[in-house]
């Protein structure tokens, strides 16, 4: 045996000594979930899959990772795109998951705050709020999948950050273990609080690569007395943003999501997903649906009443067809009817991977400025990819869109994915054109890492250098990701 393979042997023991036989896992057939992308591209090895079920278990590995210059890649649902939560293929790294840790640990509803375990589910805070009469609004498709944990650390978007904002203006307070396996408790339930600097805000979207997220204080809203939710059909991408325009004037803060879908989206999941309707299917004599070329799913969030929120939305609507803004709604009347409009937009994701492998991009674009960016990048990809399929949907209402690219209709999805490169100039030169961000809410993660470097500063980029070595000064904690 040899030097390595003893170090190796005596660090897995001092492992199993924490965590127990159970929680250390180093069968290659259990470490699989563990390893393998979502998108089923990517899969890493990893020396050890570590699943802690404390804070103090979590600083106890990472104090041993540090003796022994183990480095570890935090994880939490494992539901990210860019590869921030998988090892690379060296196998010298341990992969600590913090799905065990999945307590809600308080609910303080005058204060209207959580506070729960990193492990917990997106969907299980939702939950634990609702039982309070409170609303908890991150709200993404991965929601029964995905961790709070994972969703902080890669400052997660979602449908309702035009009202609520991301995940970081979600959180009030954090505890971490950081890359010396000390633990800082930060989880303070307070809304301001100037004495000195904001160190919870470097952990929120930096990836594990600065410390290990265990618990977090999270802000609670009064549940709304009526959600109402409207498809509505556009001729362009121009219409959507005066549709925007004309909600936010009249509705105001009610205006909780707007949401822009392309036609070949809508397409792609009614083909996939039969049981979803198409929701102008029944405005045809001959109950074919007649299609636009856009839509806007809109949703406003009421404090007074059902009637009320309806009669907003309505009045809204109306003006936009007058306008020549819009030309088609539906307004759905009941809770199955609004969940059936949003299971269109959220299946497209679902969709498209049934379709094919695709070139996804998760950009952002200053919302006055997204329609011609959609304009001009459309033109620039298929001059140089001739019939290549475009998947623009997302949240538009906070400048985020979901701007992916399939092949050609009869073409190999494999050959097309060679030309990712390609076609990842043509879209980010673009959004580097009009000010934007190449990674809305999806993180850089090793994906794109190196990509970056075309676009940001090189004073940015030492300035990140330098706060990653200050706190991570061994380089152990998600080595190769963002930097």
């Amino acid at each position: 045996m040899s030097q390595v393979d003893i170090v190796q042997t005596e660090f897995l023991a001092a492992c199993t000594n924490i965590l127990g036989n159970d929680f250390v896992i180093t069968n290659a057939t259990d470490q699989y979930p563990y390893l393998i992308d979502w998108r089923q591209r990517y899969l890493g090895k990893a020396l050890a899959v570590l699943l802690p079920q404390s804070t103090n278990e979590v600083a106890s590995l990472v104090r041993l990772c540090a003796a022994h210059q183990v480095a570890c890649v935090p994880q939490g649902g494992n539901t990210g795109l860019v590869l921030g939560s998988i090892p690379d293929q060296s196998g010298q790294a341990v992969v600590i998951s913090l799905k065990r840790m999945n307590r809600v640990l308080a609910v303080d509803v005058a204060n209207n705050t959580i506070t729960v375990e990193a492990g917990c589910l997106l969907a299980q805070v939702q939950d634990a709020a609702s039982a309070e009469q409170r609303l908890f609004p991150l709200s993404l498709a991965s929601e029964g999948s995905c961790t709070i944990g994972g969703n902080l650390s890669t400052n997660a978007g979602g449908t309702a950050v035009l009202r609520y904002g991301n995940t970081r203006e979600l959180c009030l307070g954090l505890e971490v273990v950081n890359a010396q396996g000390e633990i800082w408790n930060g989880l303070r339930g307070l809304r301001k609080d100037n004495t000195g600097y904001d160190l919870r805000d470097l952990f929120i979207g930096a990836e594990g690569t600065l410390g290990i997220i265990t618990a977090a204080v999270l802000k609670l809203f009064p549940q709304p007395r009526a959600q109402i939710t409207a498809f509505v059909a556009l001729k362009n991408a121009d219409d959507a943003l005066q549709l925007l325009n004309q909600c936010q004037y009249a509705l105001g803060p009610t205006l909780t999501a707007f949401e822009l879908i392309s036609d070949f989206s809508l397409q792609l999941v009614l083909k996939h997903f039969p049981q979803l309707q198409h929701p102008f299917g029944h405005s045809h004599p001959l109950r074919y649906p007649r299609n636009y070329p856009y839509y806007a799913l809109v949703e406003i969030s009421d404090h007074e009443s059902e009637s009320h929120a309806i009669a907003l939305v309505e009045q809204v609507l109306e003006q936009a067809i007058n306008d020549g803004h819009a030309a088609d709604a539906v307004c759905a009347t009941s809770v199955s009817q609004s969940k059936s409009l949003w299971q269109l937009r959220e299946h497209i994701s679902e969709a498209q991977a049934k379709e094919g492998k695709n070139i996804k991009h998760d950009i952002s674009i200053p919302v006055s400025q997204i329609p011609r960016f959609i304009q001009i990048t459309d033109a620039e990809l298929t001059s140089a990819f001739p019939d290549c399929q475009i998947v623009c949907f997302g949240h538009m209402g906070d400048g985020n869109l979901h701007y992916n690219v399939s092949a050609p209709n009869g073409s190999s999805d494999v050959d097309f994915i060679q030309q990712q490169a390609a076609v990842n100039r043509i879209v980010h030169d673009q959004v580097h054109q009009f000010k934007g961000s190449i990674s809305a809410e999806h993180g850089l993660g090793m994906l794109k890492r190196d990509e970056i470097k075309l676009y940001k500063s090189e004073l940015e980029l030492s300035m990140m250098r330098a706060i990653k070595t200050a706190l991570d000064p061994q380089n152990l904690m998600n080595p190769d990701k963002v930097l």
